[in-house]
């Protein structure tokens, strides 16, 4: 890989530019000699599953789909959505479902038929799903059937026109799909009613397409810079807004992470354990796109709170040869009493994103597999991934080097250049940078700047090497006494009690009186404050170690795990 283009000297500031450039290979290659760089995803999805062929390519609750099924499942769904829906090009289709065989089926197919894939988290309240349904003027909504009683709420506030529901065995085969789509409606509570004034089941539609297949005729199949992801992001600092993501955007990401991963990557046929929901970027594009592009098998995992089903499945698999997570994930298989029943004896490669990763977890975890976990870094406005580490680089507590074709700087509060070793923001430009967020005008005049630099609002440290180290978020920094304070070193610390399972940091007070508070999860009843401030004060300078403590069952969380510290800030707030 080719090295970075920066300068060596620790007496100069910090910019980082990786200048390789992909190109196609001969098997790769299309008839118009087409770089891969400049196809759709649906070009390279399609040509990645004919070379799969009868080969899995996802397997979930004991059924397999192969490359050859995929692709046939989601053409018939894209016809579907063509001939009975009238999908124009650049409509916006709402896909509102767990880690289902449903889901790649249905957001290939929305690609085919030149729509744009809104992701949606099942777990969304009723107001919740309004709000983005609005925001995208989403006309088609894919939902689950056990969280489609929240949709029937409020779907008639929005642009949807119709509703797919799916049920969780639609397409497990006989006898296992009807019996287990009867015990989701009968056990444990079943599924809430609902009802919609335009509902198609997903069966019918997958029928209704098949029948367009027969009467044959190419689909549209859209362009690399039409647009064909809208990620929303900011839930843990602020409104909610949508990345938008193009195809070009997309696949280039794909093929920068498969560059700069080189033979850390496993082969064609590898099994992937995939714990993180795909409607979030970070699954979306390692464990969809580039698993797809790979030639993986994906093992979908439709619950991973589940812990104790989660180990069930992994102690059944033939192997694991990857395993993509975020540092909550690791921590909670850790600390599971049964992962030693698991083989990861054939294991290649640990991936970690979305979050940072703890040096307790990274540790553990290879304590326990013999897998070191390879940290990356990434946002969704990036699609998502900047920057990743590899096995014959490795650094710890480092998120790597950026990818290739991406430049990094790190600018502080001044606009200068950081020097090595200085934080500073995270700014970013590449292909794989977002085109700006859908109808937000003033934030895409905030988050550019006039030379073309994304402003992440993460705070990073870099190494005269080139080697990224995130800090911190700039909106979280805690400023104590002149002093900057990250969040994430003192919660760090605070972990490495043995009886401290979980904390945050915040800053409570005015700028002129600030304090730190620590929200504590503890494995033990009689853990005071004055022990958690003592545990920190080992590790940390005198104006880091919080006066406040707090004790709490539990810490709020989002879809994939990352603390809200928003939602601990906002009842003090009410208060004062």
């Amino acid at each position: 890989m080719t090295q970075p283009g920066f300068r060596q000297n620790a007496d100069e500031p910090i910019k980082i530019k990786m200048q390789n450039s992909t190109r196609v290979s001969p098997e790769d290659q299309d008839q118009g000699g087409q770089d891969l760089e400049d196809q759709d995803l649906v070009q390279l999805s399609v040509t990645a599953l004919r070379r799969s062929g009868q080969r899995a390519v996802f397997r979930c609750l004991g059924r397999q789909l192969s490359g050859a099924e995929l692709d046939r499942l989601s053409d018939a769904f894209a016809r579907w959505l063509l001939h009975e829906c009238h999908l124009r090009p650049g409509e916006r289709v709402a896909l509102q479902l767990p880690n289902l065989l449903q889901y790649p089926v249905a957001a290939l197919g929305v690609l085919k038929a030149r729509g744009v894939v809104v992701n949606v988290n099942p777990l969304y309240t009723a107001p919740e799903l309004r709000l983005q349904l609005c925001d995208s003027d989403a006309r088609i909504l894919v939902v689950f059937a056990n969280t489609a009683a929240n949709a029937a709420q409020i779907v008639a506030q929005t642009p949807v026109e119709c509703v797919v529901v799916t049920e969780l065995g639609d397409l497990l085969g006989w006898p296992r799909g009807p019996l287990l789509n009867l015990a989701a409606r009968h056990l444990r509570g079943g599924i809430k009613p609902y009802a919609f004034a335009r509902k198609v089941a997903w069966r019918e539609a997958l029928a209704l397409g098949r029948r367009h297949q027969a009467q044959g005729g190419e689909l549209p199949g859209p362009q690399a810079d039409d647009l064909a992801l809208l990620q929303y992001t900011g839930g843990t600092t602020g409104v909610v807004k949508a990345a938008m993501l193009t195809h070009r955007n997309l696949v280039s990401n794909v093929l920068q992470v498969s560059e700069a991963l080189g033979a850390n990557c496993p082969p064609p046929g590898a099994l992937i354990v995939a714990p993180l929901p795909l409607y979030h970027v970070y699954a979306f594009t390692m464990n969809f796109l580039m698993a797809l592009h790979q030639g993986h098998e994906t093992v979908l995992i439709p619950n991973p709170r589940d812990i104790d089903g989660f180990v069930a499945t992994l102690k059944k698999l033939p192997r694991i040869d990857g395993f993509a997570g975020i540092n909550t994930l690791y921590k909670l298989l850790c600390e599971h009493p049964r992962l030693h029943e698991v083989d990861f004896s054939a294991l290649k490669i640990a991936s970690s994103g979305g979050m940072a990763l703890s040096r307790q977890v990274a540790d553990a975890w290879l304590a326990r597999t013999g897998c070191r976990i390879l940290e990356g870094y990434g946002l969704s406005e990036c699609s998502p991934v900047v920057s990743c580490n590899r096995y014959e680089d490795y650094r710890s507590g480092s998120v790597g080097r950026p990818l290739p074709r991406t430049e990094v700087c790190l600018k502080t509060s001044s606009g200068a250049l950081a020097m090595p070793g200085e934080p500073g923001e995270v700014c970013v430009k590449g292909p794989q940078v977002m085109l700006g967020y859908w109808r937000r005008q003033e934030e895409n005049a905030r988050v550019f700047d006039a030379d073309g630099w994304l402003h992440t609002g993460d705070l990073a440290v870099a190494d005269a090497s080139g080697y990224l180290r995130i800090v911190d978020r700039l909106k979280d920094l805690i400023i104590i006494s002149g002093f900057n304070v990250f969040p994430n070193e003192i919660e760090e610390q605070a972990c490495t009690h043995p009886d401290i399972s979980d904390a945050c940091a915040i800053a409570v007070g005015d700028e002129c009186a600030a304090q730190i508070k620590l929200f504590v999860v503890s494995r033990n009843a009689r853990l005071s404050a004055q022990d958690v401030i003592s545990h920190c004060r080992q590790a940390l300078a005198a104006y880091k170690v919080p006066r406040l403590v707090e004790f709490r069952e539990t810490l709020p969380k989002s879809n994939v795990g990352k603390v809200l510290r928003r939602q601990l800030r906002e009842p003090l707030t009410e208060q004062s």
